[in-house]
């Protein structure tokens, strides 16, 4: 078929290669039908008789792979669709010498090999500091609460300190162990673990009468630990 091809892609660093819409054939050999080609004084050419049947596709998608690969690559082209519904020309992918495209499969593995080791020193040092915020915490619980269990108080400490959770231990106050905010933990913790209030909650007792309703257990159990 001769049909026009849409108006001309935007100006690019390079070849500029068409993903056709319709059935196309070379002008030049009639090699057909083509799933990529380059338009040559007006006429479709595929991509040996056009000089590109060398390169090798590289689809879209991973930018730090493209744009390493047409780095390495002394020739290289994009790859373009015309997307009727928008009436535009949108990228699909690039062309790139095979050689250039395995060193830049290299740098990218590299990369992730170095990330992944960052990764892991992260986490080991997040991990070191959730030891020693831990620690603190329980710490504080038992100054305040000389009479808690070491461990609850253990206990209360891992659970508000959680990293990511939202919890007091996470907040500001909880992070600088204020007084109100290791207090408000082990409170929360007593609610929990020493009261009915889960089950009032789940028998369907709204969250501030099913508080009203233990909050004697929960300050009595408070009140004997402080006397330790």
């Amino acid at each position: 078929m001769t049909s026009a091809m849409p108006p001309p892609t935007p100006p690019a660093r390079g070849p500029v290669v068409f993903q056709p819409v319709k059935r196309r054939r070379c002008g030049a050999c009639r090699a057909g039908p083509l799933t990529l080609l380059v338009m040559a004084d007006g006429q479709p050419c595929c991509l040996d008789c056009a000089d590109l049947g060398h390169l090798v596709y590289l689809p879209r998608g991973d930018t730090a792979l493209t744009r390493r690969s047409r780095e390495e690559s002394g020739l290289s082209a994009v790859v373009v669709r015309f997307h009727r519904r928008r009436g535009r020309y949108e990228r699909q992918g690039v062309l790139v010498e095979e050689a250039a495209l395995t060193r830049a499969e290299a740098r990218c593995l590299a990369d992730a090999e170095a990330r992944a080791r960052r990764r892991a020193r992260d986490a080991a040092y997040r991990a070191a500091q959730d030891v020693r915020f831990e620690a603190a915490f329980t710490a504080e619980i038992l100054r305040l609460f000389p009479g808690c269990p070491p461990e609850r108080a253990a206990a209360v400490a891992r659970h508000a300190g959680a990293r990511g959770s939202g919890r007091v231990g996470r907040s500001a106050a909880g992070r600088a162990l204020t007084r109100g905010a290791v207090t408000a933990a082990v409170r929360a913790a007593v609610r929990h673990v020493d009261t009915p209030y889960d089950r009032l909650l789940m028998d369907g007792v709204g969250r501030r009468e099913a508080r009203a309703r233990v909050t004697g257990t929960v300050e009595a159990v408070l009140e004997a630990w402080r006397r330790g």
